[in-house]
């Protein structure tokens, strides 16, 4: 790949439609070749990388679907790809020759090959891989419900659940049947902290004239990846654990306006820093969405600062620990408010025996998860 040689070409390759870009830089080949013209002097290349950092553009690649092969594999997977005539005269490549690089991961969808991205970053040293298909219509729901292990019987009673979101709990869900999950943040939020610790102290040590370094960036991407990757994953659970309910509509806690700055640093990393309430909601509805479950939103105000049971205000919240000192009713936090959602969205309903005082939480804890049933 290499970097554009003229203003003309910069704009040639940042065209949205590859063939545009194309066409754009046979338009530049001619010119170059028309002796009669000085506006281009130097030899066009096919549409590469847009820039270098120098120039301030992304090292970004493309290549036709029609000039790139994957075999994949689950212990080792390859990309080839050719290069093209310019390049194989300026860096020696025999005809025809191909490039081979390894590729870690697996596809997610099947389907028609589109231009294949090649993204470098920099300051991980490493070249990332978009691989866009094109999938068929009739396809694609059956292969959004391949992802997952159960689906929704419509032959059955389906029936309805309500969801809290939070930062120290990430989901806390109730089903109209009594059936409960809470879905633990607290040792991401940890890790979360040590890294944002590691990343303070790479900063102080910057000379006076420097606010990053590849290091600092490293790290930047791997407390979003982990962060990002754990709320996903307990998404993806919550979803096959809803199905295997059959729940086909869902109720979510809307936190709009309910928001606010709080006098400790701790819950103010972990409310505006580590967790976002709207990226959690947008991934819950586009996970259920993909396997058929409906998702409201639906107000969240004052959903655990009352009890589900009389409707008292008269409450005491310790951690995950919720007592209604008017009935007695001991719960977990997050769990209440959810069953207080679900309850304002289908009406009242019969107290969930997990939630009973007089039952201890004989919870299993399986990968971050805590799920009560």
């Amino acid at each position: 790949m290499s970097t554009p040689q003229s203003s003309a070409k910069q704009r040639a390759s940042n065209l949205p439609g590859n063939s545009e870009a194309w066409r754009s830089h046979f338009e530049l080949l001619s010119l170059y070749r028309d002796e009669s013209n000085q506006t281009v002097t130097e030899r066009p290349s096919p549409p590469g990388y847009w820039g270098n950092r120098e120039d301030g553009y992304e090292l970004h690649g493309l290549i036709r679907n029609d000039l790139y092969t994957f075999d994949w594999n689950e212990q080792r997977s390859t990309l080839e790809f050719g290069v093209g005539d310019v390049l194989e005269d300026r860096y020696d490549f025999e005809h025809n020759e191909r490039v081979t690089l390894n590729v870690r991961g697996e596809p997610h969808w099947r389907g028609d090959d589109s231009r294949l991205e090649l993204i470098y970053e920099e300051h991980a040293d490493q070249l990332r891989v978009q691989h866009p298909v094109r999938i068929q219509s009739d396809n694609l729901r059956e292969q959004r419900q391949a992802a997952f292990t159960h689906t929704l019987d419509p032959e059955n009673t389906t029936q309805s659940a309500a969801i809290d979101v939070g930062a120290n709990n990430t989901i806390a869900v109730v089903t109209e049947t009594g059936d409960t999950a809470v879905y633990h943040a607290r040792p991401e939020f940890e890790r979360f902290q040590q890294l944002s610790e590691q990343l303070a102290e790479l900063q102080s040590e910057l000379p006076d004239n420097r606010f990053t370094s590849k290091r600092i960036q490293r790290l930047y991407d791997e407390r979003s990846w982990k962060r990002d990757h754990a709320r996903d994953a307990a998404v993806k659970h919550a979803a096959e654990w809803l199905l295997a309910r059959n729940v086909d509509t869902v109720y979510v806690g809307d936190l709009t306006n309910v928001l606010e700055t709080h006098w400790s640093t701790d819950v103010n990393e972990k409310t505006h820093g580590f967790w976002s309430h709207r990226q959690l909601v947008e991934r819950i509805t586009l996970t259920l969405g993909d396997v058929g479950i409906t998702v409201t939103e639906t107000g969240e105000y004052n959903s655990s600062s009352e009890c589900p049971t009389c409707g008292s205000d008269a409450v005491t919240r310790n951690g995950d620990s919720f007592r209604c000192e008017a009935c007695e009713l001991e719960a977990h936090a997050d769990v209440a408010g959810a069953w207080n959602i679900l309850q304002s969205a289908v009406g009242p309903m019969a107290r969930p025996a997990a939630l009973s005082a007089e039952r201890g939480r004989d919870a299993s804890q399986e990968e971050g998860v805590l799920a009560v049933e």
